[in-house]
């Protein structure tokens, strides 16, 4: 079966992140036996999902979002009715850093250029940002600004001009786990995101 040129770019971003020693965070991966967190699913996606981090499951199967927030991201896709295997999801942040704390300035750097590539191959016409780190990523990469209070955007259509490209920034999955009215939040913002998919 033919590879197609979209899975051979993405597959040469994940071979750069396996090699990639100079990330802050590639001595902590190896020494713990984990894996990068590159991205999975549908190369031909509509809708892509953009985390912060990987946490300890997914650094230890190499897949985004299979812990308890992946858990939680799956129960509002499926309420939603979105199928998991037809969207992209990744992270800002291809690695794990320790104790799952906040991703540094100088990681995001080192990570953010792999994201860009994973845009440009996929091509979605929207993107949805889980949590503060990706949503600043993004939204001051498209040039909304910078620094935004999650708790003010979230559920927000951001519409980029000149492209056919849409921006949906929502809470954290995982912060619904100690907040109802967090996951009252997502459940409303991820019932906005499947009616922009099915227009």
């Amino acid at each position: 079966m033919r590879v197609s040129k979209k899975t051979e770019k993405l597959k040469r971003i994940k071979n750069e992140i396996i090699s990639l020693e100079e990330s802050p965070l590639y001595a902590y991966r190896t020494k713990n036996n984990y894996f990068p967190v590159i991205g999975e699913g549908n190369h031909d996606a509509d809708l892509m999902l953009i985390g912060e981090a990987p946490g300890k499951n997914e650094a230890e199967t190499g897949r985004p979002f299979c812990g308890r927030a992946g858990k939680i991201l799956d129960e509002l896709l499926r309420n939603a009715g979105i199928d998991r295997e037809d969207i992209y999801i990744t992270n800002v942040i291809k690695d794990r850093p320790p104790k799952n704390r906040d991703p540094l300035p100088e990681e995001i750097d080192v990570y953010a250029s792999f994201l860009d590539r994973q845009i440009e191959i996929i091509e979605p016409s929207l993107i949805v940002t889980l949590g503060r780190f990706a949503s600043n990523y993004i939204l001051q990469k498209y040039g909304f600004g910078e620094k935004f209070a999650i708790s003010k955007i979230n559920g927000k259509i951001y519409k980029k001009e000149g492209l056919n490209l849409k921006i949906i920034p929502v809470f954290h999955p995982a912060a619904s786990i100690y907040s109802p009215e967090r996951k009252k939040d997502l459940v409303t913002g991820f019932n906005k995101i499947s009616r922009l998919l099915n227009k």
